[in-house]
């Protein structure tokens, strides 16, 4: 919930004049703006696939009586090409479950978009020794059912709960081996990326891309900024890491 209009349109003329004629081989940017902004930010961005457009949240269904929601089709008209589905705020505040994360992947890929599953584990549980089983749990829930082709244009972005928000705290290379060497096992080659996020910054970033079975960065706070984002574009290019095929 951030950046007003005016905000929105700077940041994305100013990622444009960035990425134009520079080479990004490897990477593929994305932003995800409020709402009220994914129609400005598409327009200045275009819809080339240079850098994807997403919406941080969509309804499962088309059209109805539910109101303050959007639907799919309504943030695809706008110029959304992916779909954060199932963030941690999201569950915890709002509501949301395995049920309601399944329904909008499925609603997302129907549509011909890009579903964002975000999944992740609160502090408990990683303390329990449980990380690996809870979100292959949560995965599974979301993406049983699906065939090949249609896992094939997911994308995972494992953010452990204790990692992401004002009061996480980074996550260690050795904490991130455990979970996504599990996802690897089973989703590894079937979805379009397994990426991470939680506290990346530009100090941990190269780090962090290093990690065997990461496949990009889904950022927060550091990217708020386009100078961050910017900085943080800059060392996944020099890394070429960027594995995954969401345009």
């Amino acid at each position: 919930m951030n950046k007003t209009l005016a905000e929105a349109r700077a940041y994305a003329q100013g990622l444009l004049a960035a990425v134009s004629g520079h080479g990004l081989d490897g990477v593929q940017p994305f932003v995800i703006p409020p709402a009220s902004a994914i129609a400005a930010v598409a327009e200045i961005l275009g819809r080339d696939g240079r850098v994807l457009v997403g919406a941080q949240n969509a309804h499962w269904e088309d059209a109805g009586a539910w109101t303050g929601e959007v639907s799919v089709p309504q943030v695809a008209d706008a110029g959304a090409r992916i779909i954060e589905i199932g963030h941690s705020e999201r569950r915890e505040h709002f509501g949301e479950t395995d049920d309601t994360v399944r329904r909008k992947v499925a609603a997302v890929l129907h549509h011909g978009l890009i579903p964002l599953l975000c999944i992740g584990e609160p502090a408990s549980v990683k303390n329990a020794g449980g990380s690996a089983a809870f979100i292959l749990n949560q995965a599974r829930r979301a993406l049983d059912g699906l065939d090949d082709d249609q896992l094939a244009r997911v994308l995972i972005a494992y953010e452990p709960i204790w990692a992401i928000g004002v009061n996480g705290r980074p996550a260690t290379a050795g904490e991130l081996q455990e979970p996504f060497a599990a996802l690897w096992g089973r989703y590894g080659g079937r979805v379009s990326a397994l990426l991470y996020g939680g506290s990346v910054s530009v100090d941990n970033a190269a780090q962090l891309l290093e990690i065997e079975h990461v496949g990009g960065l889904f950022v927060g706070r550091t990217a708020w900024q386009l100078e961050g984002y910017l900085s943080l574009l800059g060392i996944a290019a020099e890394r070429g890491t960027y594995r995954g095929t969401p345009a």
